[in-house]
């Protein structure tokens, strides 16, 4: 029987084997900006929630505003299964480029819609290259970051959303002060600007290279080699290649999706259900508080919406400690037990947290506090759950796979999350409000329990390893 076209490369423990080096650093900041953006996107609709529903072009209910945030989040949902197609069919490189523009343009229009139809078109659109970008960047990101730095590194730029956040509440802060910004237009300047800090990811993007990993795996592996080796010139001296350890990758296969599709269902079947139970709990807990955050500070504690800001800042330094604080312990502790216990107290501080709102035992701050203390855990289990689902499976539909989690654990947890809780809000009734606390911490603790079962410990281990691909002959 004839073998199929193939290469033998070590290219995979080459990436493997670099030390850091301002290489890793271009990656980290030019790439994680995705999360800083989407931060100051979520954070910028929550604080700004009160002065978009005032404008007297918009005239927004509580309903309405989550419906801005449900209209992001189902954009985001749509832009991370097409644009993550493409990204495993067109490469890493060409996507995450497009996405960055078309989330630059869906943001600048949302500050210049003239009513709350083209707002929610533009929200829409301004999710799709979010979306997009999750697919792309995580898949970059794992393939060209050192095994034994992984989960780490992960872990802290998906929780760089939360410098996003805190950006965003600042700039809030600035931009519903009337004495430097006219409240009509304040909402809307906050929203361009966000257009600008991705204008100057572009720039650094462009000193990103195509990963090399999918280079080889698409009949391309000349180019992978010239791209690693550039790679390991700017990463200092590296011992000798015969050295390492070698894998026989097909040549001949430019798109591996209906392959993929079939091992996805099949052989990665419970790594699958993994994943959709760690992003749907995850998605609903975060986008059903963040989205609503504003609105329950304004309406249960009297808040002026001008105020919000000063609320979340503290809320948002929290969550980006979590993953600076617990990260290393992914790649030392482990996957499994780390994943497992962020997911458990999150979910069990969550139900605690919704129980003394009940009894009106908390101020605005207390509640603050309390919020804040929750996303430290929870911070870190949602990183985890973006990691997982990014180095459990085959390199040649990575971005798929984090696409279709995301999308779908997004669709359960991320659209039905702020709508429901904008309906809770408005009934004024505190439990109601707890049921939504009480739904949100069972799906965190429900999560845990999977992980406990079934998790794939990935911890400083090849991605190669971890999921064999496809188009590896022996």
């Amino acid at each position: 029987m004839n073998r199929p076209p193939a290469v033998e490369t070590s290219i995979p423990a080459r990436l493997d084997r670099l030390a850091w080096g301002r290489f890793h650093w271009l990656v980290v900041v030019a790439l994680g900006v995705t999360w800083i953006l989407d931060g100051l996107e979520v954070t910028l609709v929550g604080s700004l929630s009160g002065a978009i529903a005032k404008s007297p072009d918009m005239q927004l209910s509580s309903a309405a505003v989550g419906g801005l945030g449900s209209s992001y989040v189902s954009g985001a949902v749509l832009g991370a299964l097409l644009f993550g197609w493409l990204t495993d069919r067109l490469g890493r490189k060409r996507l995450f480029t497009v996405t960055l523009i078309v989330y630059l343009a869906g943001t600048i229009a949302s500050g210049l819609a003239w009513n709350y139809t083209a707002l929610l078109a533009f929200r829409f659109v301004t999710g799709m290259g979010i979306g997009g970008e999750y697919a792309a960047i995580n898949a970059t990101i794992q393939e060209l970051v050192p095994a034994r730095f992984r989960g780490f590194t992960d872990l802290v730029i998906n929780g760089s959303y939360w410098i996003g956040a805190a950006l965003g509440a600042a700039g809030a802060l600035a931009a519903l002060d009337p004495q430097l910004v006219p409240p009509a237009y304040g909402w809307r300047l906050a929203f361009i600007l966000g257009g600008f800090l991705a204008a100057t990811a572009l720039a650094l993007r462009r000193h990103i290279p195509e990963s090399p990993r999918w280079l080889m795996t698409h009949g391309r592996p000349s180019e992978a080699e010239q791209i690693v080796a550039g790679i390991e010139f700017r990463c200092g001296p590296v011992m000798p290649t015969e050295s390492l350890p070698t894998i026989r990758l097909r040549t001949d296969v430019s798109s591996w999706f209906g392959i993929g599709l079939r091992a996805l269902l099949g052989r990665y079947r419970r790594r699958a259900v993994l994943g959709v139970c760690l992003m749907t709990a995850q998605a609903f807990c975060y986008n059903a508080i963040f989205f609503t955050y504003a609105i329950v500070l304004t309406k249960f504690y009297g808040v002026p919406g001008d105020r919000v800001g000063m609320f979340i800042l503290p809320f948002a330094l929290g969550n980006f400690a979590g993953p600076m604080i617990l990260g290393r312990l992914f790649d030392t502790v482990g996957r499994r037990t780390m994943i497992t216990a962020t997911y458990a107290t999150a979910g069990l501080l969550m139900i605690a947290t919704g129980l003394l709102f009940v009894g009106a035992d908390l101020s605005a701050t207390g509640q603050t506090a309390a919020w804040t203390t929750i996303f430290f855990f929870a911070s870190a289990a949602a990183s985890s759950a973006y990691l997982t689902v990014s180095e459990c499976f085959p390199l040649e539909i990575r971005a798929v796979a984090i696409a279709l989690f995301y999308a779908f654990g997004t669709a359960l947890g991320g659209i039905a999350g702020p709508l429901l809780f904008g309906m809770l809000i408005g009934s004024g009734e505190r439990i109601k409000l707890f049921y939504g606390d009480l739904l949100g911490g069972l799906l965190m603790l429900g999560a845990a329990a999977v992980e406990a079962a079934i998790g794939v410990e990935a911890a400083r281990r090849p991605l190669e390893s971890v999921a064999r691909p496809l188009s590896e002959v022996d």
